[in-house]
């Protein structure tokens, strides 16, 4: 295969240290067209649908790229806002305040943001910071608890763009980070800033995306870690067993995914009579489709069609400060070793100039 050519202005640079940080990704705008093109790259990653592509390629294709589309285009649409996609303008917003953060502890590293599916994609992004003349690349997947089907994909798509490089960077990555105490810090805080302003509710739900069951029998370490993460918050906030409920959503196709599932458990505290409902999402540091739309809207509707009252939707991790400082130390942990100032080359000795 051709190997890409060095980019110019990194050649006899001093090496630089870079951060890439990656989210899931988004549509660029939110039609169907544009969707479209998103799901058919998404849904090809078979990371994400362990199906032989012999058997999956016509079902995608004939069925699910025909018909979905326009379904998840009118979903984005509730929620896209004049700056766009929620989860690309709160990634961009995480990667800014992130080179600052690291910026105010000494750090002089480039920080670039990439999407798995979608733009800017990650192959670009690590051209970028070749670009400009980084030797070290920290990989950053936006994932708190690991999976196969997210972190692992992130880990594919740099050795897909590390296959066709002619100098490849010394290369590390974040794999997880859910039980890490500025994270469980920060998630407390959206809490009880909530809390403080609005009372307490009589559950609070622990929503968490889904993987089908198979996923976890294969050794998928994803459901233990989500379980880890909801038991730290919970004990931080002093929660007693029955003042919380895990749960996960985002169900896709006819396989058995993980339980409880979020729909199911909101509906019983519906059925239940249940006053008040308070839903956070741990697993999402950004607000997106699945928080916005999925469990801000569709959770309520299904948790007041089935009796219940009051639903408060936590907004997610944003921006906020705490959360923010706790990813610089994250990154800062796993820069160690490696200089993260731009090298001047030392001069020759003086006795060494015009030598030949």
């Amino acid at each position: 295969m051709p190997f890409r050519p060095e980019p110019e202005a990194a050649r006899g640079q001093p090496g630089r240290t870079g951060v890439l940080l990656c989210n899931l990704g988004t549509p660029a705008e939110p039609t169907a067209a544009a969707t479209r093109r998103y799901l058919a790259e998404f849904l090809s990653d078979p990371r994400v649908v362990e199906i032989p592509p012999a058997l999956w390629k016509p079902i995608l294709h004939g069925v699910i790229l025909r018909t979905r589309p326009a379904k998840s285009a009118a979903k984005y649409q509730s929620i896209w806002t004049p700056e766009g996609s929620p989860l690309l303008v709160w990634s961009r917003k995480q990667a800014a305040m992130l080179r600052g953060y690291l910026g105010e502890r000494g750090h002089d590293v480039s920080v670039r943001l990439a999407m798995r599916y979608g733009q800017p994609s990650i192959a670009s992004q690590l051209d970028e910071l070749r670009a400009r003349g980084c030797t070290r690349i920290l990989v950053v997947p936006l994932y708190p608890q690991y999976s196969g089907t997210t972190t692992a994909s992130v880990v594919d798509a740099v050795a897909d763009w590390a296959r066709g490089a002619r100098h490849v960077p010394e290369l590390r990555f974040v794999a997880r980070f859910f039980d890490d105490p500025g994270y469980i810090r920060a998630l407390s805080r959206v809490v009880l800033q909530h809390w403080q302003a609005h009372g307490r509710p009589d559950k609070l739900v622990m929503s968490f995306h889904g993987v089908p069951q198979r996923t976890v029998e294969r050794g998928d370490p994803y459901y233990d870690e989500c379980v880890a993460t909801a038991r730290l918050l919970a004990e931080r906030l002093a929660l007693r067993p029955h003042d919380w409920v895990l749960s996960f959503q985002s169900r896709f196709g006819k396989a058995k995914w993980v339980e409880p599932a979020t729909q199911a458990v909101l509906e019983q505290l519906g059925r239940a009579g249940t006053a008040r409902v308070d839903v956070v999402c741990p697993g999402f540091v950004v607000d997106c489709l699945e928080t916005l739309e999925e469990i801000a809207m569709e959770g309520r509707d299904a948790f007041q069609a089935a009796g219940g009252q009051a639903f408060h939707y936590l907004p997610c991790l944003n921006d906020d400060p705490v959360w923010l400082a706790a990813l610089a130390e994250i990154v800062q942990d796993h820069l160690q070793g490696w200089p993260t100032r731009a090298r001047v080359p030392a001069s020759p000795p003086a006795g060494l100039v015009g030598a030949s």
